[in-house]
């Protein structure tokens, strides 16, 4: 008997696993990720000879509700035109009948990368002000992530933030969408430590507010994970009210939760941490020092040259 080689093996196992393109006006580049239902490939568009990213369903589907999923996420994604999120190119089916569509080849490095280095304090709280703008965004479009996290979240090489992978995404309202946090199976949707309670618990409604939490948590990840891994009481405050247990007592929206990262970044006042005038007079006098200090040594000079001049 024949032994193949490894490399064989190897070479077997490659082919079998990329999908074929033949019929399609896309070209087989390489393997860039694989999650739990597609998996993506970079490919060469050759009618516009570009590269893009192409995503397919990577399990067995007899019953078509994978497809149905993909075509699903695609929609969503085609309905939120935002510079903050990647958009959808193309749709269509493979020669073994697997639905796949194309979108924006990504380049950069996802928030929880370690090499991923945002910065100091101020930075981190800018690219988190571009990841609320992209999810407030969806959510005027009455559609909830419901797995937002670092990893779902890239950040190009011109500091441009992209929210990825809207696989569970869900269109409020919609009676199709696949109930909060639980498929057909049973199991829950989304990625603990980054998941709302409710989700987790596998409730059946999930709107804003469970994004709104995971924002949250991904607001802690960057600050503890960024140069100063110090957070004021402030800021605490915000993580916790965006983080609450109970969605009550979560920010109402995410344009609040930003404005209150916004007002910390200019020194003001903030809806999760309710201050006396004395702190906020405070407050002021730190964020003026400089021009503070500038009048007091203008004012010093003046009162000593008019007492040069009495005296001289």
């Amino acid at each position: 008997m024949m032994r193949i080689s490894d490399g064989a093996i190897e070479r077997l196992r490659v082919a079998a696993e990329n999908p074929d393109l033949g019929g399609t006006r896309y070209r087989l580049m390489h393997k860039l990720g694989q999650g739990g239902m597609g998996t993506v490939y970079a490919v060469e568009d050759s009618v516009l000879a570009r590269q893009v990213a192409l995503k397919v369903i990577n399990l067995l589907d007899s019953k078509g509700e994978l497809a149905e999923r993909l075509l699903q996420e695609a929609r969503v994604i085609a309905r939120l035109e935002h510079p903050g999120i990647v958009p959808v190119h193309d749709v269509g089916t493979l020669p073994d009948g697997r639905v796949f569509y194309t979108m924006k080849l990504v380049q950069g490095r996802r928030l929880d990368d370690p090499e991923t280095d945002l910065g100091l304090e101020p930075e981190c709280l800018r690219t988190f002000l571009k990841i609320c703008e992209a999810v407030a965004f969806a959510h005027s479009r009455t559609i909830v992530h419901r797995d937002l996290k670092p990893s779902n979240i890239m950040i190009g090489p011109f500091g441009e933030v992209l929210v990825m992978d809207w696989g569970l995404a869900k269109v409020i309202g919609s009676a199709s969408s696949t109930p909060s946090g639980v498929h057909s199976g049973g199991a829950v949707m989304g990625t603990p430590g980054f998941m709302a309670p409710e989700q987790a618990r596998g409730e059946g409604v999930s709107g804003p507010a469970a994004d709104i939490y995971s924002l949250g948590m991904i607001l802690n990840f960057l600050l503890k994970s960024g140069s100063s891994a110090q957070l004021t009481r402030r800021l605490n405050a915000v993580i916790r009210k965006a983080a609450a247990v109970d969605p009550a007592a979560r920010y109402a929206s995410v344009e609040q939760l930003a404005f209150d990262v916004s007002q910390y970044l200019q020194g003001g006042t903030l809806l999760a941490y309710p201050e006396g005038i004395t702190a906020r007079a405070w407050r002021w006098v730190v964020r003026n020092r400089a021009w503070i200090l500038l009048i007091i040594a203008y004012l010093a000079m003046r009162i000593l040259f008019i007492l040069w001049r009495k005296f001289s």
